[in-house]
């Protein structure tokens, strides 16, 4: 026979506080006698003079007497409870002898109060000095906690993640893989410090994560610490500032010094441009603390304490504003780049965020990676969420290719709204739309469209979308001027059917004029030469003013410059007027179908104008 396994006890933890215990014992002691002999005093009965008392004990209507001092509890033949007082100085038999009654013949029981009486006196004297004695102590502790909290600003405020509590590796990690080799030694240090001590090799002391927002620098800085088997404290530059002096600088020691107790252990600071900017650049008189507090940072991480088997990983999306001696070697030793995943990046990093999710057997990832070029980590599995419950609400089994580009277009566009408009101004939109999309198909350089919408999308009224079909290293000047010509497609196709001009090409305009003037200040593509014209850097704490107020050249120069940028944008203005022209029947036919269908994509779009040419410019 199978022997039954013993039952496990459970264990039942009682939390007792010994001061509350005992203050309610002494309240206990001192008021229970004294509530007793006052609910045996409260009797609801009428009171009765003694010589009538004395009367109804002769005539025998008094079954029993209780004698409580100078009280006299009487219970009659009725049952009915009377009460009556007698002199304090004589006795009940006294009493009962001077009326001529004999005590023998009465029914009589004699209560003792003097217990009451002594717990009553005693209490009275020492009940209030013990809740006296309370009150005070409960001041003092509350006034010893609020010090602690003054004294705790000084404190860590980093989440501490004990070793082996990160679940997240490298495998949970794909598209930087780069990044990940480099990160990679920085485990191998922490798990085996003594291989590399042997050979003489340092310890890294830190590795700084630049790139922009959503490529995963801190899931990196998570898969190191998970990798490696180590604790792991996280904390934001914002968290280490405060608005008392000195608090800053306080937290960084705290921090440090909790990570050595704990070493081998990685510290993680996100957002450390937050402290970290470059020393002596702030307009406000804020900057100081911040410069404290970056001033210990730089002590903690190589002064003339050791900082063994403590490495310090840092994320930034603004590694150009970080002080140059947060950089240099002995400190940030290592500095990571990490991009926007290319194709090779996008299918493992859409295969990760897939898992859990049921999909349709169906769906070419290839064309799903190739579709979302610009699409960080981030970006992909907003997406494939977003497509999961776009399907869930439609009640689908499974998640398809349309709900992942619907999903993609969310992601980048916004949300699709359903606004009233009149049949103008949905007419104006079409056109307009319309018109980015055929000076594109013409322009050689130019992207295939991908998409013709006039459904609203968050700000916009419509959308033409033309992402990259591949991913790009460099852009050329002759498809940067063809950028700026489709930009300007909407506002030519406006001016050339309507006759008119209208606000909703705002937003190309200005995209088309930041485009140029970069091309002339900062790409040096211009009769001006290969100058940069722009300014040295950033100005600091109050971001950058205005152009000109920042830009080290004079008055004659800026207006050579304005020409400059006025010239690009009127030849790519000329170019998309001329396209528009001879393409007019092509544009009247796209018009009239996103007037019918509100949607094209670029099967539809390209039966009507034919498959993309790619040759000479136009």
């Amino acid at each position: 026979m199978a022997k039954s396994k013993p039952k496990k006890r459970k264990e039942i933890k009682l939390k007792i506080n010994l001061w509350r215990v005992v203050i309610a014992l002494l309240i206990f002691m001192f008021m229970a006698p004294l509530v007793v002999s006052f609910l045996q005093l409260q009797v609801d009965g009428t009171q009765v003079e003694i010589s009538q008392v004395m009367a109804d004990i002769r005539e025998g209507k008094i079954k029993e007497v209780v004698v409580q001092d100078e009280k006299l509890l009487l219970t009659y033949s009725e049952d009915d409870l009377k009460v009556s007082t007698k002199e304090k100085d004589i006795s009940f038999t006294e009493l009962l002898e001077s009326y001529g009654l004999n005590p023998a013949d009465v029914n009589y029981g004699i209560s003792d109060q003097s217990v009451a009486k002594v717990f009553s006196e005693i209490g009275s004297v020492v009940l209030p000095i013990v809740l006296m004695a309370g009150f005070f102590f409960f001041v003092v502790r509350a006034q010893n906690k609020g010090a602690a909290d003054i004294f705790s600003f000084g404190k860590s405020k980093a989440k501490v993640f004990a070793k082996g509590k990160q679940d997240v590796t490298f495998a949970d990690v794909a598209g930087v893989d780069d990044a990940k080799k480099e990160l990679e030694e920085i485990v191998d240090f922490l798990k085996n410090p003594a291989k590399y001590k042997k050979i003489g090799a340092r310890t890294p002391k830190g590795v700084l994560l630049v790139g922009p927002a959503g490529v995963g620098k801190t899931l990196l800085a998570r898969a190191v610490a998970g990798q490696a088997g180590v604790p792991f404290f996280s904390i934001a530059g914002s968290e280490f500032m405060e608005m008392l002096v000195g608090i800053g600088a306080a937290r960084a020691r705290d921090l440090f010094s909790q990570a050595k107790a704990a070493a081998p252990s990685i510290i993680f600071i996100d957002e450390i441009d937050a402290i970290g900017r470059q020393r002596g650049r702030g307009l406000i008189g804020g900057h100081d603390e911040r410069e404290q507090t970056l001033n210990q940072i730089l002590v903690e991480m190589d002064g003339f304490t050791p900082n063994d088997q403590v490495v310090v990983i840092s994320a930034t999306n603004r590694g150009d504003l970080l002080d140059p001696a947060l950089l240099r070697p002995g400190r940030f030793d290592r500095r990571v780049m990490l991009d926007m995943p290319d194709k090779e990046g996008r299918l493992p990093i859409l295969k990760i965020h897939a898992r859990g999710k049921q999909f349709a057997k169906n769906i070419n990832w290839d064309r799903v990676a190739d579709r979302t070029v610009g699409f960080s980590g981030a970006d992909l599995e907003n997406m494939l969420n977003e497509a999961a419950i776009l399907a869930a609400r439609e009640n689908k089994e499974a998640i398809g290719e349309k709900d992942i580009e619907e999903a993609a277009t969310k992601v980048k566009l916004g949300p699709a709204k359903k606004r009233l408009q009149r049949e103008e101004d949905k007419k104006i939109t079409a056109y307009h739309e319309a018109g980015h999309a055929i000076v594109t198909h013409n322009l050689p350089q130019m992207d295939p469209v991908h998409r013709i919408s006039i459904v609203a999308r968050g700000l916009s009224l419509g959308h033409t979308m033309i992402p990259p079909a591949a991913d790009r290293t460099h852009e050329t000047k002759t498809r940067m001027l063809q950028q700026i010509t489709s930009m300007l497609g909407g506002r030519a196709a406006e001016q050339i059917v309507f006759s008119e001009m209208t606000s909703g090409a705002a937003n190309d305009i200005e995209v088309a004029t930041r485009l140029a003037r970069a091309m002339v200040v900062e790409f040096g593509m211009s009769s001006l030469g290969p100058v940069n014209w722009g300014p040295d850097s950033d100005v600091g704490d109050f971001g950058k003013l205005n152009w000109y107020e920042e830009a080290k050249v004079g008055p004659a120069m800026q207006e050579r410059i304005d020409n400059e940028v006025k010239a690009i944008i009127d030849d790519g203005y000329k170019a998309a007027e001329q396209i528009i022209k001879k393409e007019r029947k092509a544009l009247d036919t796209v018009g009239k179908a996103l007037l019918e269908k509100e949607t094209l994509d670029r099967e539809a779009f390209e039966k009507i104008v034919g498959k993309k040419k790619n040759g000479k410019e136009v």
